[in-house]
């Protein structure tokens, strides 16, 4: 038998039984589903130091195990000597398995090591569904080698998820680990 991963197969087993039951589901295809996580950053001193984007997108890899790609600028901005096209932060999309795998991280080891844990704020849902998460240190990540880091910077991560409202997102994302604040 192939390697599922642990919050994959707790999803399929007890997440989707919970949900059908909050919400009165009549089909299991109804039960909203977590689609991608897209993990980002912008790196805003790129325009003057290019190897920037390549720590970025280093670090990146290092934390999701898959490797991240630069994103462009759209437009000019002269005020921060911004031309279209020049790297300006780097992301990752995550679907499938390495998306549960790093999920299964986020949750167990990485975000119990953010200082003054008292879990997250429930106001990043942006009213379809979808949830972000602000990182202020990329170091909470056990991946990062402490020492070869050159600066600490945060990222934002994106939970898109198949839900029509914001309230069955949160119950799908809490019933899969992320601990909301109880306010």
């Amino acid at each position: 038998m192939a390697y599922v991963p642990r919050l994959k197969q707790e999803y399929k087993e007890r997440v989707v039984i919970a949900l059908k039951e909050e919400f009165g589901y009549k089909n299991v295809m109804q039960v909203p589903k977590l689609e991608k996580i897209v993990v980002s950053r912008g790196v805003g001193a790129a325009v003057a130091d290019k190897k920037l984007i390549d720590h970025a997108v280093d670090e990146l890899t290092l934390i999701t195990g898959q490797r991240a790609i630069s994103t462009m600028s759209k437009k000019d901005v002269a005020a921060f000597k911004l031309r279209k096209g020049m790297p300006i932060g780097a992301k990752v999309t995550l679907r499938g398995e390495r998306m549960y795998e790093f999920l299964d991280r986020l949750v167990t080891s990485a975000l119990p090591r953010v200082r003054d844990f008292q879990g997250i704020k429930a106001t990043g849902f942006d009213g379809r569904g979808n949830y972000s998460l602000g990182i202020t240190e990329q170091i909470i990540f056990p991946e990062i080698n402490i020492d070869k880091i050159n600066r600490i910077n945060g990222m934002d991560i994106t939970f898109v998820t198949s839900a029509d409202t914001d309230k069955e997102a949160k119950s799908l994302l809490t019933e899969l680990g992320l601990p909301f604040k109880k306010n």
